[in-house]
């Protein structure tokens, strides 16, 4: 079943590569969506594809950065579909 995922990283999540690496895991896996960093130094991150597709990607990443993730905010949600890859945005998009 398709799902959405809404998550906020909290830690020494940025500058370490954590946009990219994520991009990478999400090409690799067939995710859709985005993520980008915050002003206020966390991480935020939508995804889309079947559940436990999702599950593998946010495991991925957790083992990836568990060194610099303090704590990890996730809200499952109804896809919309509205992605067609996934992409790094910027603090003005």
């Amino acid at each position: 079943m398709q799902r959405r995922i809404h998550v906020f990283y909290v830690g020494r999540v940025q500058g370490v590569g954590f946009r990219y690496t994520a991009e990478s895991i999400a090409q690799d896996l067939g995710v859709k969506g985005w993520v980008r960093n915050l002003r206020d130094g966390r991480v935020e991150l939508v995804a889309e594809q079947e559940e436990e597709i999702l599950k593998e990607f946010l495991e991925r990443i957790k083992k990836y950065f568990s060194s610099y993730i303090k704590d990890i905010q996730i809200d499952w949600q109804q896809p919309t579909g509205e992605f067609e890859d996934f992409e790094i945005r910027f603090f003005w998009e």
